[in-house]
């Protein structure tokens, strides 16, 4: 694991997002194609806004995203369909060549299954996540599951995970965030060639210091990316504020 510690979200989310799209231009050149997995929420912002204006060949980029909530339309606020769609996809200069929306209103495990099967066949050049405030990649609250078989589950969010999302004003009370979610698993998303981790605010600063810091655990989901062979954490200032 790699650690990038910068002044501002905004230097942050240049330098992440150039990485990244680097570590995309190098497959195009490699195999004429790219796959690549995108996070949303908050942390994701900077990044993101960067990303879209990096020269790629979009259109030979195909991608995933990790999670949505159960039950969950594409016209609520909170909707990370809606969210990838109106900050990702309709920001780029030309639409990628595919985008495999997670659609968790109907049967989620057939839904699991749908992906599961496509992402198979698109092995991931890059994948941009975050981590969560009680150290959760994607939706994979702690204990996660380290060994998951299957590359999408259906997961249930822990409240530490719930008053994130109402925290940073998705919802407008905590009853409102739903209690499950798909979440592409841990071992799916460590099969990601490149993971670029983009991690701002000092909310974030324990769940950082536990993944660069603390054990391999279940009970702190991002220290599995202390065994990825190319993952980096790119921080703010009060994101990292708690490591030595």
């Amino acid at each position: 694991m790699n650690i990038r510690v910068f002044d501002t979200k905004e230097a942050m989310g240049q330098a992440a997002s150039a990485d990244g799209a680097e570590a995309i231009r190098k497959a195009l050149a490699a195999r004429g194609k790219a796959n690549i997995i995108v996070a949303t929420g908050a942390s994701q912002f900077e990044m993101l806004a960067a990303l879209v204006a990096e020269k790629v060949d979009w259109p030979a980029v195909t991608v995933f995203h990790l999670d949505e909530y159960a039950g969950m339309p594409i016209t609520h606020p909170a909707s990370f369909r809606k969210y990838l769609r109106e900050r990702f996809v309709e920001q780029l200069p030309k639409p990628p060549a595919a985008f495999h929306y997670i659609n968790a209103e109907g049967d989620c495990r057939a839904e699991c299954r749908r992906l599961g099967q496509l992402i198979a066949a698109h092995p991931t050049d890059v994948a941009f996540i975050g981590i969560g405030e009680n150290g959760h990649l994607a939706f994979n609250d702690p204990p996660a599951d380290f060994e998951a078989t299957d590359a999408y589950l259906v997961v249930d969010l822990d409240e530490g995970c719930r008053r994130q999302q109402l925290g940073e004003g998705w919802f407008p009370s905590l009853d409102a965030v739903p209690r499950q979610a798909i979440s592409m698993s841990i071992p799916q998303i460590l099969k990601s060639k490149t993971i670029v981790c983009t991690v701002p605010d000092e909310r974030k600063a324990k769940a950082v210091h536990g993944a660069v810091e603390g054990p391999v655990t279940p009970n702190c989901p991002a220290s599995v990316l202390q065994k990825h062979a190319d993952a980096t954490l790119y921080l703010d200032q009060p994101a990292a504020s708690l490591l030595k």
